[in-house]
């Protein structure tokens, strides 16, 4: 632990003489910077809201989404949690933030695990492609939970939380390309938060129109950024398969296995 000097040789401030120039420096006015105005319907900047491509009403569905989202997700600006929470009821669509999760900080959250009528859209080899449940999940309603963040982030807040272990593991078998081009993904199968939810409510609510409404927003945000500017983004799958990933090849041998399993019968 470092001592703090108490010695009357210590110099004191207000002795202590100020570079030259300093004074004049101190006297020019602080350029405050304002933060854009934010719509606070869809949280775009006002200047970029998306409001006009969302439904006029907010869409009815009887599926409680339950939106566990990774802190770092939080601050990115290109999210798409917010937009799917403005295309629906308030009530019907509720974000949780954080890394760990338990009964007694999760109250709410812990009991719409234990639920008999909640699924957890989670992929690997315990969960059933909802797809093929023969169910109807309108009578009586249901919940969903979906983990917002990268692959790694979501494995870390599923195997670390148990009581994500008690809903009925589903995942999708069913679905297609992301159009979320702006964001690299995993996989060509990978999909936005967003469209992972629109597949989901399709699915319960026996609703194919459910993601033509909810990937209107996002179809306009991809297309709005790539006018200005952004490039499309292809998945790393796609770019270590056409031998157009660019970056250093990881160290790690949990990275490498990663790598290869986006490989068929491909060394690396």
């Amino acid at each position: 632990m470092s001592e703090c000097p108490v010695s009357g040789d210590a110099a004191s401030p207000s002795t202590e003489e100020e570079p030259a120039g300093f004074a004049d420096l101190s006297e020019l006015p602080v350029e405050v910077s304002e933060r854009r105005p934010t719509c606070l319907h869809c949280y775009r900047p006002e200047k970029v809201c998306l409001c006009p491509f969302l439904p006029a009403d907010p869409l009815e569905v009887s599926t409680c989404l339950y939106i566990v989202q990774h802190p770092a997700e939080e601050s990115r600006v290109l999210r798409t949690v917010p937009l799917l929470a403005a295309c629906l009821p308030k009530g019907k669509c509720k974000v949780l933030v954080g890394r760990r999760f338990n009964e007694e900080r999760h109250p709410e959250l812990a009991s719409v695990c234990k639920d008999s009528h909640t699924l957890i859209l989670y992929p690997g080899s315990d969960a059933e492609n909802l797809e093929e449940l023969d169910k109807d999940f309108t009578t009586p309603p249901h919940n969903v939970i979906i983990i917002d963040g990268t692959w790694s982030q979501a494995k870390d807040i599923f195997l670390r939380n148990s009581i994500f272990r008690l809903p009925k593991q589903v995942q999708l078998n069913s679905a297609t390309c992301s159009q979320y081009v702006i964001r690299t993904q995993p996989t060509n199968m990978c999909l936005s938060t967003l469209e992972c939810a629109a597949v989901t409510l399709s699915i319960m609510e026996r609703n194919q129109a459910i993601p033509e409404v909810l990937l209107r927003p996002l179809q306009a945000l991809c297309s709005f950024q790539l006018q200005h500017g952004a490039q499309v983004h292809h998945s790393k799958e796609h770019l270590l398969k056409s031998g157009l990933y660019d970056k250093p090849m990881p160290r790690n041998k949990r990275k490498i296995k990663r790598m290869q399993k986006l490989l068929t019968n491909q060394n690396i």
